[in-house]
């Protein structure tokens, strides 16, 4: 089987996938885990890989999202016993009392919180403390969850143009040059871009203002007609809240992120301690904490079969086989004895870019950019198609660097809508939407976000037109 073949069936799987799941006809983590299957049992009839081949990959796969799943289980556990404790009921009261009725003060909140939480480049991280914090405020002015995440991926997409964040590393080191020499060639346009999404945020705030949100809006309104009797919820609440622990939560709280900013542990070790030590200060009948786990024991198992799901998909596609037989993603300077399908789908886009194209390559790059995050991972993006590219636009003359920054800047504002990236699963599952609602509510805007971005690169030079 050739490997222009492998690349077809690649995009045909990530194009199955896409249609299940915009289709509602199953779960992600079944779609994640049927379609990759058969592409695998395709490739195996067809001689590309051994059934052997495929165990590895999936093992690869696994240890890529292992980690991001044992992080969601603890944190849905931390966060859920602080939430039941009514530690965010305090924090939201004052939330309450400082942006009032405003709706747009809430979208401009959210969107600085992110900002500062995403300094550290970590996208797991940035949702534990977005996500958590501001989602019982949207939900009490009447705000959509989808609104919350895509205000917070647009803000956490311009800072993860940081040096030490994953994609411009990955880019810098293709380059062959020191990382911080790249960022702070694309500092104004970060600067630009921590601009307009804030401007952003601001307009998703008239948006959800226009729609009848707020704390008095026309949802509250509409929602106050229906009489629901809460009796029964009411009383769970009360058993379980520890106002008079609220100090000793909020000082754990902030050791726990405090541990995941350090970074000195993996990170899910800190939401793990914290678990240990919430529940036993919290609730110490251990019937008590047998209750609260099994609270939230549904929405962790059901993101967790979704990042086990993720781990079939990625191994299949983005995992290919080194020169010493071990399945690994491909990176700069490793020989690959077997390339991953993620690599021939690369090498595919190179062979139909139109050469009269070929002069305005990171324009073009740019564009593509939103739409080839949802199939393509960060390592697979910069690793894989970042070289094939820079070839191609020397034999055009364009030189490298715009090439990579076209890349970086335009993939950054689509890291947290793809799919293919472990902590976008994490912040929908914390969130409680669905991979295809964020993906509709979102991809519109941050396509159009990237491309402002880029147009703004070409009109102070950073990148060619």
């Amino acid at each position: 089987m050739s490997t222009t073949v492998v690349g077809i069936l690649g995009f045909l799987t990530i194009v199955a996938i896409v249609v299940t799941l915009f289709k509602s006809k199953t779960l992600p983590s079944i779609a994640f885990i049927v379609w990759p299957m058969i592409l695998a049992c395709i490739l195996v009839i067809g001689g590309y890989y051994t059934i052997g081949d495929i165990g590895k990959l999936i093992k690869g796969g696994f240890g890529s999202t292992g980690p991001t799943a044992a992080l969601f289980v603890f944190s849905v556990l931390y966060f859920g016993i602080m939430t039941d404790a009514g530690m965010f009921d305090v924090i939201i009261d004052k939330l309450m009392k400082l942006v009032k009725d405003n709706v747009i003060g809430v979208t401009v909140m959210t969107a600085i919180i992110a900002l500062i939480g995403h300094l550290d480049g970590g996208g797991a991280s940035t949702f534990c403390i977005v996500v958590p914090s501001m989602l019982p405020v949207y939900k009490k002015m009447h705000m959509r969850p989808t609104t919350l995440l895509r205000v917070s991926v647009l803000a956490m997409g311009v800072l993860n143009l940081m040096p030490w964040a994953g994609p411009t590393m990955r880019a810098a080191s293709v380059l062959g040059m020191e990382a911080g020499k790249l960022w702070r060639t694309i500092i104004p346009i970060q600067v630009f871009g921590i601009a307009l999404c804030l401007a952003h945020a601001v307009l998703a705030g008239v948006q959800e203002k226009a729609r009848g949100a707020g704390l008095h809006g026309k949802l509250a309104q509409e929602e106050g007609e229906i009489h629901v009797d809460t009796k029964e919820a009411d009383a769970q609440k009360n058993e379980l809240a520890r106002p008079k622990l609220f100090v000793f939560n909020i000082l754990l709280t902030i050791a726990v992120i405090a541990l995941l900013i350090w970074d000195q542990f993996p990170s899910y070790v800190p939401f793990m301690i914290g678990v240990g030590v919430s529940i036993l200060v919290n609730y110490t009948p251990i019937k008590l904490q047998k209750k609260v786990i099994n609270l939230h024991a549904g929405p962790a198992l059901m993101m967790c079969s979704t990042l086990m799901g993720a781990a079939v998909l990625m191994g299949i596609l983005v995992y290919g086989f080194n020169a010493d037989g071990a399945a690994a993603i491909a990176k700069p300077g490793v020989e690959m004895a077997k390339t991953s399908v993620v690599t021939n789908m690369a090498q595919i886009i190179t062979l139909i870019l139109p050469a009269s194209l070929g002069m305005h390559l990171p324009i073009v790059i740019g564009i593509l950019s939103v739409p080839l995050a949802l199939a393509f991972d960060t390592d697979s993006y910069f690793y894989g198609m970042l070289p094939i590219m820079i070839a191609i636009g020397a034999s055009f003359g364009v030189e490298a660097l715009p090439i990579a920054i076209a890349m970086v800047v335009c993939r950054n504002c689509a890291t947290f809508i793809s799919p293919m990236v472990p902590a976008t699963l994490l912040g929908i599952g914390l969130a409680d939407v669905d991979i295809k609602d964020h993906i509709k509510a979102s991809f519109g805007y941050v396509w159009a976000f990237s491309i402002i971005c880029m147009l703004f690169a070409v009109i102070i030079g950073i990148m060619p037109l």
